[in-house]
C-alpha cells in the first residue's frame, strides 16, 4: 500500500466509525477461527493410469486408478471435462438448458493406451495418465493439459488443486475478467478473488472488482477459451512461451490455475474469435441490451448533494448544446447512506425532479449498494428479517446474521443466493422506480465490509444457500454480485415489464451479461489509469460482458486538462460513456476544464450522437453474435502476430479502429493496422493495410479510421437514420449490418444487411433480403472516401 492508498483507507475508515470496523474484523476472524479449523496434514493425489472407460454421448467417462474424467464435445463443438464427478451443473455461468451432447461422435481407443474424441472442428484427446490434449481437425495441439494434482486433508474435507497447461510458443493470452494491466496479459500471477482495492487503482493493481477464470489464447495454430467453472478463491499464472532459435526447440506457453476449492471442471470454445464469442453467449447466456437513452452521454458526481445541484448541472449541459442523456446520483442522495431512503432536506421532491428531468431528455440513475443498516425499525432490515424461515441476511455458522462496516455503518448483508431472496430484493426496487429513476448501478457488492487493513469482505465461513446446496462464502464470494445483478435485473423486469431493465454493476463473475454490464471502478486518476481503461473494457468484452466504460477522468484527483480532454475522447467510443469522481475530486464538467476543452469536447459528444444508430446496431448484434462492440485490433486477424501485441487501440464493430491517445503531449501517434483499406475519418486520406502508420491527433480529436467499404448507420442532420458509406477499393465490395431502434421496450429487432460494391465511376448501395437484392437509393446515402479510393 502506497502513501496515497494509505490516506485514503485512513480517511474511509475514519468516515465510517473506526472502532466499528475493528470490532467487524475481530468478529470476521473468530468466526472463521472457530467454524473453519486449520487443515491440517494434506495427501497429494493424481489421476494414476487409466484402468476402464465408459463411452456416453459425445464422449464418455475414462476412469483412472485414483480418479475419473468425464469428456463431452457438445452439438456447437464447445468441450467440456469434469474430473471426479464434476458435471455441467450446478453452475452459475451456464445459462438454461444444459447444452447438448453432439451424438455424432464417440469415445474410441488412441494411441499409447490413451483414448480420444474426434468431432468435425475439434478433437479431444486422453492420454493414459491423465493429461487433455485439444487439437484441430488436422492435429495440431492448441492446449495441453497437464495430469492435475489435488491435495486433500487427511482428516476429510474438500480438496485444492492445481491445473497445469501448456499452449504454443507463439501465444498471447487475454482475459481473465477485468485487468488493469492488459488486455495482453503479461506473465504473471492474477488472483481469482473479486476485491475492492481499497481506493483508486492503475496498471498495476491486481485483483480488482471482476475476476474470471476465462482465458482467451491466441496462436498462430488458431485461438480458443478455457473457462475453469469454479467460483473459489485461486490464483492463475501465466507465462508466454518462446520460439527455439535456428535448430532449438520451442518453449510452450504455460498457464496454472490453483484453486482452493470447489469442482475441476473446464469448458473449451475453439475457432475463429467471432465463433468463440458466439459460443460463449450460447453457453453463458445472451448480453442484455441497454436501452437506447443509456447509449448516449451520461454524467454522474459523488457529491451533487442537492436537487438544487443537479439541476445546475443538467442546465450547463443545455445552455451549453452539450447533449446528455442520464445523470447518476450516488450514496449522497440517501437518508445516512440508508439504502432505498431519500435525504429529503437535500432532495424535498425527488419523483418531481425526475419527471422534469426526463422531460428534457435526461434521466436519473440510482446507485444501489447490497449492504443494509442493520438498525431495529428500519424497513429493509425489518423487511430482510422476515423472509423466509431464517431472514434474507448472511449468516455466520451459529446462525447469526454476518455484520460488518459500510458507509451507513454497522450492516448486514442480504444473501442473493437464496431466490426468496433475490425474489424480496427484486421488489424493492419499486421504491426507486417510485422516485422516478430508470435505472441502477449496483456498487460495493464484492462485497464490502470495511477495515483498517486486509481483505475487505465477509468471513470465509459465512454461509450461504447457493440454491438451496448450502455451502460458505468461500464458494460464494465471486458469485455475489452476479447474483445481485439477477435480483435488480430481474426484479425491475418484474416491476417495469413493457421496458428492458438498465443496470451494471461494480462486481460480478461469468455470465454476469445476461444482467446487464460494468464500469471501472475507482481507476486512478493519470495517464496510466487511462491506458488502464481501455485494457478493462476489452478485457471484459473478451469475457462476454460487452456494456462497460471507464470513469472518464479518473475516480480520485484532479486531472489536467488535457488529460480530461483525452479520457473524454477515448469515452466517446466506448459503450458506457459516464464522467464520473469522488467526492473530493471535484468538478467533471466539460466546462469547467476551459473553452478550448470545452470546445473539443462538445465535437466529440456530437460525434457520439451522430453515430447513436451505430451503437444501437452495435447492442443488438452482442445479443445476437455474442460480439462485443469494442474489439481487440487482433479480432478479424488473430493469425497477424503484430496485432495481437497492440493494446493501445480497438475496434469499434467491424467498421471502425479506433486509436485513443494515452500519453501527454502527442499529437501525432502510430496506429497498427490490419490488413485492408482504412480512410482517416477527419481527413479522408486512404492506408493500406496490415503495417504501421503514422496519423496526426490534435488535441482537437484522436485518430478513428474507417474500413474501406463499411456501411455505417449514423443519425442525420434531421434525426433519421442515414447510410455512411467509405468506399471500397476498386473492385472489391464491402459491406455492414444495420439494426434500427425498435425502441426501449421488448421489440424484437430487425438486421438489414447492406452492401456497396463500385458500378462504373459510382459506389452503388444495395440491401440484401430473402426476396433478393435491392438498390438503395441516393436518398440517406453518403458516400465517403472517394479522393482516396483510387
Amino acid at each position: 500500500m502506497d502513501g496515497r492508498e494509505l490516506v485514503r483507507s485512513m480517511w474511509v475508515f475514519g468516515r465510517v466509525r473506526g472502532p466499528r470496523a475493528l470490532r467487524s474484523v475481530w468478529r470476521r476472524r473468530r468466526a472463521d477461527a472457530a467454524a473453519l479449523p486449520e487443515r491440517g496434514p494434506e495427501r497429494a493425489r493424481v489421476p494414476g493410469r487409466v484402468v476402464g472407460v465408459e463411452p456416453l454421448p459425445g464422449g464418455g467417462i475414462v476412469r483412472f486408478a485414483r480418479s475419473e474424467l468425464r469428456v463431452c464435445v457438445t452439438v456447437g463443438a464447445a468441450v467440456f471435462w469434469g474430473w471426479d464427478g464434476a458435471e455441467v451443473s450446478p453452475s452459475y455461468a451456464v445459462a438454461g438448458e444444459v447444452p447438448e451432447p453432439d451424438t455424432r461422435v464417440v469415445l474410441e481407443p488412441d494411441t499409447e493406451g490413451g483414448w480420444r474424441v474426434v468431432a468435425e472442428r475439434v478433437t479431444v484427446a486422453v492420454s493414459r495418465d491423465g493429461a487433455v490434449e485439444v487439437r484441430t481437425p488436422g492435429g495440431v495441439v492448441l492446449r495441453r493439459e497437464l495430469p492435475p494434482r489435488w491435495w486433500e486433508p487427511v482428516g476429510g474435507g474438500g480438496a485444492r488443486w492445481v491445473q497445469r497447461s501448456e499452449v504454443p510458443a507463439d501465444a498471447r493470452f487475454f482475459g481473465l475478467g477485468g485487468r488493469a494491466a492488459g488486455p495482453r496479459l503479461p506473465d504473471g500471477s492474477y488472483r481469482l478473488w473479486n476485491s475492492d482495492p481499497r481506493g483508486a487503482f492503475g496498471p498495476e493493481t491486481d485483483p480488482l472488482y471482476i475476476t474470471m477464470p476465462v482465458q482467451w489464447v491466441v496462436a498462430d495454430a488458431g485461438t480458443h477459451m478455457a473457462f475453469y467453472d469454479c467460483t473459489w478463491d485461486g490464483r492463475v499464472s501465466l507465462r508466454e512461451g518462446e520460439e527455439g532459435a535456428g535448430s532449438g526447440h520451442d518453449r510452450p506457453g504455460l498457464s496454472e490455475v490453483r484453486m482452493s476449492g470447489g469442482p475441476l471442471r473446464c469448458w473449451v470454445l475453439v475457432g475463429s474469435p467471432a465463433r468463440i464469442a458466439y459460443g460463449w453467449a450460447q453457453l453463458t447466456g445472451a448480453p442484455a441490451v441497454p436501452p437506447s437513452w443509456a447509449l448516449g452521454p451520461q454524467h454522474a458526481r459523488w457529491g451533487f448533494g442537492s436537487a438544487k445541484e443537479v439541476r445546475r448541472v443538467v442546465a450547463g449541459y443545455r445552455e451549453r448544446g452539450l447533449p446528455l442523456s442520464a445523470l447518476h446520483l450516488d450514496i449522497d442522495h440517501y437518508d445516512g447512506h440508508r439504502v432505498f431512503t431519500v435525504d429529503r432536506e437535500r432532495f424535498p421532491d425527488l419523483p418531481g425532479l425526475a419527471a422534469e428531468l426526463r422531460g428534457q431528455g435526461v434521466r436519473l440513475v440510482s446507485i444501489v449498494d447490497p449492504a443494509v443498516k442493520a438498525e431495529p425499525g428500519g424497513a429493509v432490515y425489518e423487511g430482510g428479517a422476515r423472509v423466509g424461515a431464517r431472514g434474507a441476511f448472511v449468516r455466520d455458522a451459529r446462525g447469526d446474521a454476518v455484520r460488518g462496516v459500510v458507509w451507513p455503518g454497522e450492516c448486514v448483508y442480504p444473501d442473493f443466493t437464496d431466490p426468496l431472496v433475490r425474489e424480496w430484493w427484486g421488489g424493492l426496487y419499486a421504491e426507486r422506480l417510485e422516485q422516478g429513476f430508470s435505472g441502477v448501478w449496483h456498487d460495493m457488492n464484492e462485497p464490502v465490509s470495511f477495515t483498517p487493513f486486509g481483505d475487505m469482505t465477509l468471513p470465509r465461513s459465512a454461509r450461504h444457500a447457493l440454491e438451496g446446496r448450502g455451502g460458505d462464502h468461500r464458494e460464494a464470494h465471486n458469485v455475489y454480485g452476479l447474483a445481485m445483478a439477477r435480483a435488480g435485473y430481474e426484479g425491475l423486469a418484474r416491476l417495469r415489464p413493457d421496458e428492458r431493465p438498465f443496470l451494471f454493476s461494480r462486481s460480478g463473475w461469468a455470465g454476469m451479461q445476461r444482467y446487464g454490464g460494468t464500469w471501472s471502478g475507482d481507476v486512478a486518476t493519470g495517464w496510466p489509469g487511462l491506458r488502464a481503461s481501455l485494457a478493462l473494457v476489452l478485457g471484459m468484452g473478451l469475457c462476454g460482458v460487452p456494456y462497460s466504460g471507464p470513469d472518464v477522468g479518473g475516480f480520485d484527483g484532479h486531472p489536467s486538462a488535457e488529460l480530461y480532454l483525452r479520457w473524454f475522447q477515448l469515452g466517446a467510443w466506448l459503450p458506457l460513456f459516464r464522467t464520473h469522481a469522488a467526492i473530493d475530486a471535484g468538478r467533471r464538467e466539460p466546462w469547467e476544464f476551459g473553452p478550448e476543452v470545452l470546445e473539443h469536447a462538445r465535437a466529440a459528444l456530437e460525434e457520439r450522437e451522430r453515430l447513436r444508430p451505430y451503437f444501437v446496431t452495435l447492442a443488438r448484434l452482442a445479443r445476437m453474435t455474442g460480439a462485443p462492440y469494442v474489439r481487440p485490433v487482433w479480432w478479424s486477424a488473430p493469425e497477424d502476430r503484430l496485432l495481437r501485441d497492440c493494446g493501445d487501440a480497438f475496434l469499434l464493430g467491424d467498421a471502425l479502429l479506433v486509436a485513443p491517445v494515452l500519453a501527454r503531449g502527442v499529437e501525432r501517434r502510430a496506429v497498427r493496422l490490419p490488413r485492408g483499406r482504412w480512410y482517416d475519418v477527419a481527413t479522408g486520406r486512404a492506408y493500406e493495410g496490415p503495417g504501421l502508420v503514422l496519423v496526426d491527433a490534435p488535441l482537437s480529436r484522436i485518430p478513428v479510421l474507417a474500413r474501406a467499404g463499411a456501411v455505417v448507420p449514423v443519425r442525420g442532420a434531421d434525426g433519421a437514420v442515414e447510410l455512411e458509406v467509405w468506399a471500397p477499393p476498386p473492385g472489391r465490395a464491402g459491406g455492414g449490418l444495420v439494426v434500427r431502434d425498435a425502441g426501449d421496450g421488448w421489440e424484437r429487432a430487425e438486421v438489414e444487411r447492406y452492401v456497396s460494391r463500385w458500378q462504373g465511376d459510382e459506389v452503388r448501395v444495395e440491401r440484401v433480403t430473402d426476396e433478393g437484392v435491392v438498390a438503395v437509393g441516393p436518398e440517406g446515402v453518403r458516400v465517403r472516401g472517394l479522393r482516396g479510393a483510387d
